[in-house]
């Protein structure tokens, strides 16, 4: 403990005071890293009165796999010896619907509540699968950065590719965590900078340990210029067999192992050489340690660290993407609502002006009415027929985005052409949210916000980010303690020149020589027969080290600037908390006064059709109450549909939707959704009765041929589904 402490108050220090520190080797034989390799400790600073770290039940980080895979785990060599080397095979995705989509078509229409809209929205929507990939590229990349690699990045931006349903709760394509144009992912940072310090610094010594085999078999014949340098002979015939093994593998501590082991096997028929074959072998093992910079565990396994958060961002992400792509369906289905209810408006308007019409030309057979007011009723009930296919149209578009947004395959003709007839109807019972005061709902906000989860995982990695651009401030100095040997060995040639050796002075020439096998040259090489073994220190000081301090400024101003973001994000949550409850009130409001306004201009309706029925009002009269009952209807319509959106965007913001519908965060992620969730505030839609007026061709057809106008037949609601 002594020794450890010591080392990490010497490593506090200056840098002339690590250079010294460093020198001392006993700090790494007890495998002890300084505080400034350290991996980030301290806490990420959040706002005032808030916990300096998101609640830990907001995502469930390396639990989520969306294909029942772990990419995380790397293959083993058993029971397949092979498998680290095999391709990995991804399945192909799934283009079809779900069963649930056909169980809601029923006598060729498809009857859609709310909580289905959400739950196929879960099981088809293509935002969701895109981004539930990203999940497994998250732990793709953990596993790289366990082999000592940098890291790739995860796109954390949110997918905004379904039509219909905007939402400014969420910024389109983007948001904390890295956004869909970002070459980083999620370590781009809060605006998706192309190029930015992340990640930055020392780069860690390699992990995976890597085995090199060189296998050589060689046969070369060599002409010689002068025979006396070759015994006489013209040219000298040589194979030359080598097989030379070398194995290397990194250390969290900043520590390199290399084996090697180099063997040669040499024939030649050259009078000089004394053996043939001849075998050399030559072994070295060498252990080379980062003093300064490349030194500790917080260096070279800060990717690991960061790839964990990265994980915990695309959680995240993907909680984000729940949040925003549910919050779009809910827009889509009112926004199907309106147009289905706005429909409903027109075809009774049309059916109010059909009977003026007919009474008028009644009235007009006896002579109690003027022609003109007849020509005038007849104006007002072609505007109602342009007025209803113009809703007609909206409606059909209005059906076909909520039909893309829930499912994966529209090649189906019947699915095609079905239309959706909305069940459910907002329920005007007041909310939770509404009797909340601001402070805590911006602070229920705060808790469970992915954009301030994903702000504070980022700035952990860029605190990850400060420590390795500090680390690579320092000169590179190595220790390197190695030991090898060599060993020779063979047959004596039988080309061996006898009488040279004897002129060289050894006696008994070529005769005096022993050989040995393969097995004596191995022992060799561990009996310290031929050792080469020492110590070295490498030292490589830049001069005046410009880029390094220009990336460690960087990397703090850029810290800096996304502290300033997060404490940005926490006054947009604020505001956007308080500006949606704002919303949600004002809307009421509306809807009350809507109702009131509609109420009213029906009973004036009603109230001057007895009159022109007395004789005491006018037909222009009539048509001015129901331009009035249409335009409050209109207007009760746009109100409940802009509460009902309200309501939901608000739930976003407080990133409180997938609690208050019981959506299984885990469920969502594997794509395994089968009950649909429980939504709050709605009811079923009552069963009013529907008018089907008939067809702007139709009234004209009749009109050309002197009849009247069509007598219109009230129809059973559409709007309720047929009973099996």
């Amino acid at each position: 403990m002594s020794v450890s402490r010591n080392c990490r108050e010497k490593s506090q220090g200056t840098l002339f005071q690590k250079l010294k520190a460093a020198a001392a080797i006993g700090c790494i034989l007890v495998g002890t890293a300084p505080s400034w390799a350290q991996a980030p400790q301290q806490n990420t600073p959040a706002a005032p009165g808030l916990p300096p770290e998101p609640a830990p039940n907001l995502t469930q980080p390396l639990f989520m796999r969306p294909s029942g895979r772990d990419f995380t785990k790397m293959r083993g060599y058993w029971p397949n010896p092979i498998a680290p080397y095999l391709p990995t095979s991804v399945p192909r995705p799934n283009f079809l619907n779900s069963l649930q989509l056909d169980d809601l078509v029923k006598s060729g229409k498809i009857y859609l509540s709310l909580g289905d809209a959400v739950l196929l929205a879960l099981q088809n929507n293509y935002d969701i699968a895109i981004q539930r990939i990203n999940l497994d590229i998250a732990d793709t990349d953990l596993l790289r950065a366990r082999s000592g690699n940098t890291l790739l990045g995860v796109n954390a931006g949110t997918v905004t590719n379904t039509l219909g349903g905007g939402t400014t709760a969420t910024p389109v394509g983007g948001g904390p965590g890295g956004t869909s144009t970002a070459a980083g992912g999620a370590g781009a940072g809060f605006g998706g900078v192309q190029r930015t310090t992340s990640g930055g610094g020392t780069v860690p010594v390699l992990l995976d340990p890597s085995l090199t085999g060189t296998i050589e078999l060689n046969h070369m014949i060599q002409p010689e210029q002068s025979p006396i340098f070759s015994g006489g002979l013209p040219a000298i015939n040589q194979n030359t067999n080598t097989y030379n093994f070398t194995y290397n593998q990194g250390f969290m501590t900043g520590t390199t192992m290399q084996v090697s082991f180099q063997n040669t096997r040499l024939t030649t028929d050259n009078p000089f050489d004394f053996f043939s074959p001849t075998l050399q072998s030559t072994f070295n093992f060498a252990l080379t340690q980062h003093l300064l910079q490349g030194l500790g565990w917080g260096v070279n396994g800060r990717f690991i660290v960061q790839a964990k958060n990265d994980r915990r961002i695309a959680d995240s992400a993907f909680r984000a993407q729940l949040l925003y792509t549910i919050n779009q369906v809910e827009n889509i289905y009112w926004g199907l609502v309106g147009a289905y209810e706005d429909v409903q408006s027109k075809e009774r308007a049309l059916a109010q002006s059909t009977r003026l019409v007919q009474d008028n030309e009644k009235q007009l057979q006896i002579g109690s009415l003027a022609p003109l007011d007849v020509v005038n009723a007849r104006s007002g009930m072609a505007s109602d027929q342009q007025a209803l296919i113009a809703s007609e149209n909206k409606l059909e578009y209005q059906q076909l985005v909520m039909k893309q947004a829930i499912s994966r395959n529209l090649d189906d003709p019947v699915l095609a052409n079905a239309p959706v007839i909305p069940t459910d109807r907002v329920s005007l019972e007041e909310t939770p949210e509404e009797h909340m005061g601001a402070d805590e709902l911006v602070r229920e906000a705060d808790a469970n916000s992915p954009a301030i989860e994903q702000g504070i995982l980022n700035l952990r990695n860029d605190e990850i980010t400060l420590k390795g651009e500090r680390n690579a401030l320092l000169p590179v100095l190595d220790v390197e303690a190695f030991y090898g040997a060599s060993a020779l060995g063979g047959s004596v040639s039988p080309y061996c020149n006898n009488g040279l050796l004897v002129a060289f002075g050894v006696p008994g020439g070529c005769h005096s020589l022993t050989g040995a096998g393969y097995s004596t040259v191995f022992g060799n090489l561990f009996n310290s027969s031929a050792p080469n073994k020492g110590v070295m220190f490498n030292l490589n000081v830049p001069l005046r080290n410009r880029r390094a301090q220009s990336e460690q400024a960087r990397s703090q101003l850029e810290y800096r600037q996304a502290q300033l973001q997060l404490q940005q994000v926490y006054v947009q949550i604020r505001m956007n908390v308080v500006n949606d409850q704002y919303a949600l009130t004002n809307d009421r409001a509306a809807v009350r006064s809507a109702e009131a306004n509609r109420d009213y201009n029906r009973q004036s309706l009603d109230a001057e059709e007895k009159k022109l029925h007395l004789g005491a009002s006018t037909t222009a009269n009539v048509l001015q109450q129901e331009k009035n009952l249409a335009a409050a209807e209109d207007s009760l319509i746009s109100a409940t549909t802009q509460y009902a959106m309200d309501r939901a965007a608000l739930r976003e913001v407080l990133a409180s939707t997938l609690d208050r519908y019981g959506i299984s965060i885990i469920d969502a992620a594997s794509g395994n959704v089968q009950t649909p969730p429980s939504i709050p505030g709605i009811q079923p839609a009552k069963p009013e009765p529907e008018v089907t007026p008939p067809t702007q061709k139709q009234q004209l057809q009749r009109q050309e041929q002197g009849q009247p106008p069509a007598q219109v037949q009230p129809q059973p609601p559409s709007s309720t589904p047929p009973q099996n």
